[in-house]
């Protein structure tokens, strides 16, 4: 084989891994809006799935302060580097087998390569990282939306919020959830949210799982 022709050869093997190199940090940003519903990029701020800041570099499943990593991340000595990542964007389920993320992939590798070059930047501090919308401040809700009492009958939750007024909801179509972040509502004053199908459909959130079954009454009076 010539010279010339071992230089095409090495050209040519090393071409992805320039590419992937070569990712754009701005585009990346655009990319990284897809994924900002579910990650922050704010150390500690975690969401369904666990802060990104600092992840290049980390390795897999070691967030400080994130509990729901599947045992497969955990038990994982992945190292978050531009392959690891370029594999899990690709196809998280191929790359480590059994983790719980609900993502099936970033087929574009172009996208993937913007993405990776994203989070280098903001990880190695190169780029701020953004503020993404944070959940709302249920302590500063209207008084209106404040729960004053909740009363269970048959299939039905009557609640009765600040204004005086009691709602009926299908016990089916009420959810309780809590929310201990600084954001979430004063302890013992749950705060009723709305969650679409024209109003039939609510949550209540309340500041601690404890608060739940104390609030509610089993009356039908």
């Amino acid at each position: 084989m010539t010279i010339q022709r071992s230089f095409a050869a090495l050209a040519a093997f090393c071409a992805p891994l320039i590419s992937m190199a070569a990712g754009d940090a701005a585009r990346g940003a655009e990319v990284f809006r897809a994924c900002a519903a579910c990650h922050s990029l704010v150390a500690g701020e975690h969401r369904t799935g666990p802060s990104l800041a600092a992840v290049y570099g980390r390795r897999v499943g070691t967030a400080d302060g994130f509990q729901r990593y599947s045992e497969a991340l955990r038990q994982s000595a992945v190292v978050w580097n531009e392959q690891a990542l370029d594999a899990w964007l690709r196809d998280p389920a191929a790359f480590i087998p059994g983790n719980a993320m609900a993502f099936r992939g970033l087929p574009d590798a172009r996208a993937r390569s913007d993405l990776i070059a994203y989070l280098r930047a903001v990880s190695e501090g190169k780029v701020a990282a953004p503020r993404t919308p944070g959940l709302p401040d249920l302590k500063a809700v209207d008084p209106g939306q404040r729960v004053s009492a909740i009363r269970h009958c048959g299939d039905t939750y009557h609640v009765t919020l600040g204004e005086g007024r009691s709602y009926p909801f299908w016990e089916f179509n009420l959810r309780f959830k809590t929310d201990s972040s600084a954001q979430g509502p004063r302890k013992g004053e749950p705060v009723l949210v709305g969650a679409g199908m024209g109003g039939d459909r609510a949550q209540i959130v309340f500041a601690a799982p404890r608060e739940i079954s104390a609030f509610i009454r089993n009356t039908c009076q």
